[in-house]
């Protein structure tokens, strides 16, 4: 993939610096990337300071436990780089997330927060260690104290649904109980055990800091028509990352904000829990996809939807981009572009537009960011499309 002195290249960069502890390749630049690549697919790029810094902020400022979602993107570089950094709780979603958080960080806590699990999944996480399970109707309830035959050392969760909200990609339709059923669920569990808990989603890319408000509210109805101690809430995720047309205010509001309202609410003195996935990664990872052909406004490119650029395609985010040039040319006006991928899918377009210089041409590359977050993770082989190369940029 790399011209055989790679190392070299990256070396005077990396050698001093004791946060790279990625295990991948590592460079000073993207162009020292691209100088070194001689493959033929897209790369995929991390750059573990911008993780290791959003680590910080959350750990820092958060008024609570921070648990990583870890399907935002599992690399075990970015799991590395996390718990490096400080993270020490991981949400987990399926039986390979947690064999792979047991075997990057043995020492971490996981949190199996899917509120659908399978019998299996239930029984191999609690063999792991698990011991911290959500679910939101009373059938998983009956499926998780049976699968752990009825253990004296379970925290379970009951998620919340929220009333709808004005999060960019609200998540309210697939999980969640409803305010009696979540009454009944706090009751049923209570006796069972060791902690109980409450946890909601306030939906992805939530702008508004006042929604956590609204959401904890919620649960303090609910926690205080059900007349039973709780244990623990768990914010969930929603925490926000600025892309193109979506500007969030600072991330210190949105803690200022949750800290308002577990004062407001009566949540003082219990454990508050968070969620974030996008906000720890997005802005740490980016695609370099190579232009494959220019046809007019039009830009074919050896990555798409079927790529690292779903939520380029389907949700129609206009992520932010950079041309990196095949030779030194200098950047005049801008236009607006739009991508295709590689696949023979009539589907794989992103719409954009996109705005990268007039002049762009075949053999270029356009870095397209914060795709550390679900880019990479939802990323498949389609048409025999796909990268196995992800390096290492420490700037």
């Amino acid at each position: 993939m790399f011209k055989s002195d790679y190392a070299s290249l990256a070396r005077p960069a990396i050698l001093p610096d004791a946060s790279n502890r990625t295990g991948l390749p590592a460079f000073a630049s993207v162009n020292e990337v691209l100088s070194a690549y001689e493959g033929d697919d897209a790369i995929y790029v991390l750059y573990p300071k911008k993780i290791a810094a959003a680590a910080r902020t959350f750990l820092h400022g958060f008024p609570g436990k921070v648990l990583y979602a870890v399907k935002a993107n599992p690399h075990p570089a970015v799991l590395k780089t996390l718990w490096t950094a400080g993270i020490r709780h991981f949400d987990v979603a399926s039986t390979r997330e947690v064999e792979l958080v047991n075997m990057i960080a043995p020492s971490a806590r996981m949190y199996f927060m899917h509120p659908v699990k399978s019998r299996a999944a239930i029984r191999h996480a609690y063999a792991y260690g698990v011991r911290d399970f959500s679910f939101d109707c009373m059938e998983e309830l009956h499926k998780l104290l049976a699968e752990t035959g009825y253990a004296d050392d379970l925290n379970l969760h009951v998620r919340l649904a929220l009333p709808k909200g004005d999060a960019i990609m609200p998540l309210s339709g697939k999980f969640g109980a409803g305010r009696e059923e979540a009454v009944e669920l706090l009751k049923a569990a209570r006796a069972h055990v060791s902690m109980l808990g409450m946890t909601f989603h306030v939906g992805s890319q939530c702008l508004n800091t006042a929604e956590y408000n609204r959401a904890l509210a919620w649960s303090r109805s609910i926690i205080d028509e059900a007349d039973v101690a709780v244990d623990s809430i768990d914010c969930g995720g929603g925490f926000p990352v600025a892309y193109p047309g979506m500007t969030p205010k600072p991330m210190g509001n949105y803690f200022a904000s949750i800290r308002e309202a577990l004062r407001e609410h009566g949540f003082d003195g219990i454990q508050i829990l968070g969620e974030p996935g996008r906000a720890l990664c997005a802005q740490g990872g980016s695609t370099l996809a190579r232009v494959e052909l220019r046809k007019g406004q039009d830009l074919y490119l050896n990555d798409g939807s079927y790529g690292s650029l779903f939520d380029a395609a389907q949700c129609a985010w206009k992520f932010p981009v950079k041309l990196h040039r095949s030779a030194p040319r200098p950047n005049g006006q801008s236009e607006a572009f739009r991508f295709f991928g590689p696949t023979c899918d009539s589907l794989d377009v992103m719409e954009g537009p996109f705005d990268l210089p007039a002049d762009i041409e075949e053999g270029d590359w356009v870095e397209v960011c914060h795709l550390g977050a679900y880019g990479q993770a939802l990323a498949s082989r389609f048409n025999g499309f796909h990268s196995e190369t992800t390096v290492a940029v420490m700037a």
